[in-house]
This record gives structure tokens, sequence and C-alpha cells, in this order.
């Protein structure tokens, strides 16, 4: 076999998989040479044309190419295919490439296939799940009927979903307008209707918060925030972009021929009985529009105040403030930070028959039947500041403003909080120290800041660590010392946790968890307000008064194995 192998002409032309199988002696180059040609003209892979011209058998093919590359051989029918990692790489490249994912350890991606020299397949995953694939040889056959399988199942539902499960909520269009024939095209293409309904599909089995559509010079890219994490999700074709575009702005009811100026929208799904929102944005950028769409779960508002992680001493403080008749609570902390999520929980607390409750936001992003939603209208002179003036004049006995963001909105919050109404509302501030200070720099008089606010919470989220692979970590006491722990704290009684990573999570992480810091303003608060003190004054007197911070709050979930050191310090490094 070898002479004839020696025989049979040049080997410059063969590549890949045909030059090893040749170098191993089990086809001769003209044979390569003929199943290569075979597979250009087929568009197929090698492998697939040399296992379909039975120039070798799939166990015989997947053996020598595990001995020749010195690569582990995998028979796939000991393996439980439903246990197998799940949503790491999109079932689009699975089938394109014939490659399954089998398991993820660190920051090790083990793919099999029945081509191990396919470098172009290793680039895509590499690049879409920021891991570094490593090969397991499978048999061709077997390999084929799973990917074949799955790529069906994801077909069968999108279709179940296309059929009428599955519906957007639009609104009717003015009957008199004449329809513009290129935008109907744009807007009624099927791959793009039904590219856009996976893509939502998709991210909502993944529990993504937000997905994001962006289109660069030469490619088009989508990725979905998991867990407060961007993921690269696909690249479909840069053509679509302009009738994705358009597609979206038709079902969240905005201008189509608009691409100059950003436009926000909203849009619902309906599956059956239920529905889900999502909120839309959209922003004109260097080659197209880039598209960002929040899902606004309606669940998460009805969680529970021990779902969001407050500690039992946070969680008693906060149900006090909002049973007082009156006075003012604050939430702060940076966007995305789960602020509104915290004031809608407060809020169905509150949403009793006996209660009239009032909301200004911009924009309302939960439906709360029972509570007077408006949303702020710049253009229709409908302000935070007139809302709160109607509001008053309503008999309310719990208001909530979406955010003081100037001196005129505060102002009036504050009276209402002085006049025997419950205001709730939110500041973008670090801690919940410096949000008094803020005020101050509003232009808040120190007595009206003293006399209103009762209550204040801080609060970031952090990656929540997967209860099925989580596995404890050793750092070093002096690493632990510089991360916040007192020495009386590393008795050995505890040990932290770190991210491993499994088929059910992403990257050792699976939900996430509020780091809270809730201050009441106690009577020496108020003194320091009143003497004008800074916000180290009154971060002195909050940890005087048993309140902890945000590393606080983090560390203490890391002694419970809530969630990783990292994390903490990522979320909390000031």
């Amino acid at each position: 076999m070898a002479a004839d192998t020696l025989n049979d002409g040049p080997q410059s032309t063969l590549s890949g998989v045909a030059r090893v199988l040749v170098h191993a002696g089990k086809i001769t180059s003209r044979v390569a040479e003929d199943l290569a040609r075979t597979a250009r003209e087929q568009r197929r892979s090698f492998v697939s044309a040399a296992v379909a011209a039975q120039a070798l058998s799939p166990a015989d093919l997947a053996h020598s190419l595990s001995t020749a590359l010195a690569i582990p051989l995998l028979d796939l029918d000991v393996v439980d295919i439903a246990r197998l990692p799940q949503n790491l790489v999109d079932t689009r490249t699975l089938s394109q490439y014939q490659v399954l994912v089998l398991g993820k350890r660190g920051n090790r991606l083990f793919i099999g296939g029945a081509d191990p020299t396919d470098q172009e397949a290793v680039d895509r995953i590499k690049f879409a799940t920021q891991l570094t694939p490593e090969w397991i040889v499978v048999e061709y056959d077997k390999l084929a009927r799973i990917v074949d399988a799955k790529t069906t199942s994801a077909n069968d539902a999108l279709d179940s979903i296309v059929s009428g499960e599955f519906d957007f909520d639009v609104e009717e269009q003015d009957p008199n307008a004449k329809p513009d024939e290129e935008v109907t095209a744009e807007v009624e293409d099927a791959p793009v209707v039904r590219f856009l309904q996976k893509m939502l599909i998709d991210a909502i089995n993944m529990r993504a918060s937000d997905l994001h559509f962006e289109p660069y010079e030469n490619t088009y890219r989508v990725r979905f925030r998991i867990d407060g994490e961007l993921r690269e999700i696909t690249q479909p074709p840069i053509a679509i972009k302009d009738k994705l575009a358009s597609r979206i702005k038709v079902i969240s009811r905005l201008d189509i021929a608009e691409k100059r100026v950003p436009q926000d929208g909203r849009m619902k799904l309906k599956f059956g009985n239920k529905a889900i929102d999502f909120r839309i944005s959209t922003l004109p950028t260097l080659f197209g529009e880039k598209i960002v769409i929040r899902i606004l779960d309606p669940s998460s508002a009805k969680l529970g105040v021990d779902a969001l992680g407050y500690e039992r001493d946070e969680k008693e403080r906060l149900m006090h403030a909002i049973r007082r008749p009156y006075g003012m609570i604050l939430v702060t902390g940076p966007t995305g930070s789960g602020k509104t999520v915290s004031l809608y929980t407060c809020l169905n607390i509150l949403n009793q028959p006996g209660i009239n409750i009032s909301t200004v936001e911009d924009p309302a992003e939960i439906n709360l039947p029972g509570v007077n939603q408006v949303n702020v209208n710049d253009k229709a002179g409908m302000n935070f500041a007139t809302a709160l003036k109607a509001f008053l004049r309503q008999d309310p006995d719990v208001i909530m403003v979406g955010e003081i963001r100037d001196l005129d909105t505060a102002d009036i919050a504050m009276k209402a909080a002085q006049t025997g109404h419950l205001v709730l509302s939110t500041l973008h501030t670090n801690d919940a120290p410096t949000t008094l200070t803020r005020l101050l720099n509003m232009g808040v008089p120190p007595f009206n800041i003293a006399a209103s606010v009762i209550l204040i919470t801080a609060q970031r989220l952090a990656r929540r660590l997967c209860e099925n692979c989580k596995a404890p970590a050793d750092f070093p006491r002096e690493a632990l010392l510089r991360a916040g722990y007192k020495s009386e704290d590393l008795d050995g009684s505890w040990k932290p946790y770190k991210a491993v990573g499994c088929s059910a999570c992403n990257n050792g992480y699976r939900g996430r968890v509020g780091l809270y810091q809730v201050m009441p303003i106690t009577e020496a608060i108020q003194r320091i307000i009143l003497a004008q003190g800074n916000a180290i004054d009154i971060a002195t007197q909050a940890q005087r008064d048993g309140v902890r911070d945000l590393r606080g709050s983090g560390l203490l979930k890391v002694r419970v194995g809530v969630t990783t050191l990292e994390e903490v310090i990522s979320v909390t490094n000031q």
C-alpha cells in the first residue's frame, strides 16, 4: 500500500484529512483526489464524501484519524446525548461544520467531529464562545444522526412557532396609507421573520436580558446578555441588516423610513395565554442601525424580597420603611443593577385594594395591575415634575417616581413625602451615603432631605454560582484580608467557592443575586445632613449603626457559597 501511495502522483493538491489518510496508507492519492473533487462538486465535506463512496467505513476512518493525529476517540453510542451541554454553540454552526459539543472544563471546550483538521470550524467556535476548542474524534455516521436530530428538532420548534403558536401583537396600520413595495418586501421577508423569531425564542430559553443586533463594515453579529455578561451567538449574513431593522421597527411601531436618529419602542410576543414584553432601542451607527432589545419579564416583579437576595436584617429595614405612612425611599445604583425590579417588588407588596398607587416612569417597563402607571412624554410636556403635580391632586397613598433627575422633580417629591405620602424613587449614585450629598449638590435644602428621606438602599447585581458544579477554592489568607475580611472571619469554618462550568450553566454561573447596602436615616445621620456633612461622615455613622457596605454584603454571600470572591471584587471595585 505504501508503494502504491508513493507511485500515485503528487500530494501537493491534498490537504487536511485527505493528506492524513494518504500518509496513513488508508487510501491512495488518486482516490483522495477523486474524493476531494466529488466533495467540491457536491459542496460537502471530504469525510462525508469518503463515507458515501465507501472508500472507508466510518469506524475505520475515525480510528485512523485518531491514531495518526494522536487525538482521543469517543464512541457516541455510550454518550447520553440529553446530558451534553446546551446553547454553548448555536445549532446552525453545529450543522454547518458537523460537530457536537461534548463538554466544557475551564476555558476548554471539547468538540466531537469526524474531521479534526477543520481549522475553520475551530476558529468559528472559538470566536463565538471565547473558549479554546479541543477535538475528540467520533464516527461520522453516528455524529451525523445526532446533529441532524438536533437540527430537525430546532427547525420543528421554529416551524411550530411560525405556524401560529407564536405571534406578535402589532398595532394596526392606517388602512388609507399607500404601501411602499420595497418596505413591504423588507418587512415580510420570510427568512428574516424566521430568524428574528428564532433569536427571540433562543434569548428567552437562555435567560438573556438583552439582545444586541450590531452591524459593522464587513460583519453583522448578534449578542445576548446572559447573567450580565455579553456573549456572541451568531453572525448572520450582513445583507439582512436593513430588512431585520425594518421588521423590528414595524412590530415595535417605529418609523421605518427614519434611520438618522435614535428611536424607542415596544413590542409584545404571545405564547398562547402568556405574553412577554420587549423594549426596543435603535441607534444609527457608521454601518447601519444597531438595535438593542430588552426582555421585560413580568414575573421578575413578583419574585418577592427573599428571592432578590436581601439578608434578614436588610429585609427587616426595608419592610419597616415601606410600611411607614409617609416618607421617601431611594434606590440607587448604576444602570442594569436591578433598581426597577426592587421598586416593583416593593409596589407589589404595597398593592392592596385600599391603597392608591401612582407611578411615573420613562418608560413603564412592566405592567402592574392595580397600579396607575404613567409614561413620561417630553414632547407633550409630560415630565416627572408635571406628573407629580397631577398625582398630588389624585388622592394618592403611594407615589413612585422612575428617577429624580432635577431639582424641580426632587423638590415636589420631597414635599409629597412630607405631606402624608410614601414616595419611592431612584438615583444614579455609587452607594447610599453619596446619595444624600448628591441631593445637596442638586440644590435640595438639607432640612428637606432630613425631614423626607427615611431609607436609602444601594445595590449591585453579582452572578450567582451554579449549584451543580461549584467547587471549593483555595485563597491565601492575605488575599482574603485584602478583600475585606477580618481576622476573626477566617476561623476555618467556611471556604469560598469557585466557578467551574457545566452543561447547566454559563461558565460556572447561573442567574444573579443582589448585593445591598440598606441604610435607614437615623437621627444621627439626620444631624450630619443638617450640618451639611460629607459622604464620608455619613458612611462612618452608618457603619456605627450596623449598616454593611456593598463589599461587606458581597463578602457575606461569598461565605455562604452564593457567589465568588472574584465576582464580588469585580462589581464592588470603586
